[in-house]
């Protein structure tokens, strides 16, 4: 029974120790973290941002690779001089706050600016209509062949305009002809593009080129200049809405944008209607 007692004591003895080992090897890491902790702060103040990082981010590596290291740092801060992170200054933590927050304002990059929608992303262009017939389906439209100088040949274009012509009347018609936007079918009638018009009350007239416009010309409005927007992006980006607004005929039947004609090398576009909108 003695023999079995002291063994009960040896074991219990053991381990106590090897808890004691435990709870000191845990002080001691964490006594560690503290004293890096409070040595980045240090040279924070002291070095630059880029040459701190570089010191931190390599005691933290070695920290992390080699468990020996918790315990030199501890015994280095064993003789009374170790000072817990929770009592560091606060001026080295408003420091640190400020060096860290600054830089993060300086790098964020500003949203990018919307893209500039205006008359220069709409691709008008002069053009003449070499044949019209009526649709066999809708009373409204008429199906028309419309030359805009293209290799590919005229383009097929339907118009609700059988209120207002004859389809004698547009044969040799000179027309402008809104050209970036996709097919879409008009009761079954694929149309890819839209004839620019002048409306006014109950009156609807063709905008005409002059009539030495060159034919696939593409109309231009002083100080607007710009490629083009894609059949696309005009859909997707609701163009016509922002720019359709700002056509109109002056006192004059002249087309403008804001106010700026709408100009040829032949010289401006007009309509027979004055201040009339224009779609």
């Amino acid at each position: 029974d003695s023999l079995t007692h002291h063994s009960s004591n040896q074991t219990q003895t053991k381990i106590k120790i090897r808890h004691a080992k435990a709870k000191r090897r845990q002080i001691i890491y964490f006594d560690s973290i503290f004293f890096i902790s409070y040595l980045t702060q240090i040279m924070k103040l002291t070095l630059s941002s880029s040459f701190t990082c570089l010191v931190a981010s390599f005691v933290v590596a070695q920290v992390s690779a080699f468990s020996s290291l918790p315990l030199l740092v501890s015994k280095a801060t064993s003789a009374g001089n170790r000072v817990p992170f929770h009592k560091v200054p606060a001026s080295f933590m408003a420091a640190d706050e400020q060096s860290t927050t600054e830089p993060a304002k300086k790098s964020a990059s500003e949203p990018p600016a919307p893209p500039v929608i205006d008359i220069s992303k709409l691709d008008i262009r002069v053009g003449v209509i070499n044949k019209a017939w009526l649709h066999e389906e809708a009373d409204k439209l008429f199906c028309e062949e419309i030359d805009i100088g293209e290799e590919s040949g005229p383009r097929q274009i339907a118009s609700g305009l059988r209120a207002y012509y004859e389809v004698e009347d547009l044969e040799g018609q000179r027309v402008l002809v809104l050209a970036n936007l996709k097919t879409r079918k008009l009761v079954g009638f694929p149309s890819h593009g839209m004839v620019l018009c002048a409306s006014n009350d109950d009156k609807v007239k063709f905008v005409e080129p002059p009539a030495e416009a060159a034919i696939g010309e593409r109309v231009m409005v002083d100080g607007f200049d710009g490629e083009p927007a894609t059949e696309n992006q005009v859909i997707k980006k609701k163009m016509l809405n922002a720019i359709f607004p700002d056509l109109k005929t002056n006192d004059e039947g002249v087309a403008t944008y804001k106010d700026v004609p709408f100009t040829t090398s032949a010289g401006a576009c007009k309509a027979s209607l004055t201040n009339a909108e224009i779609s």
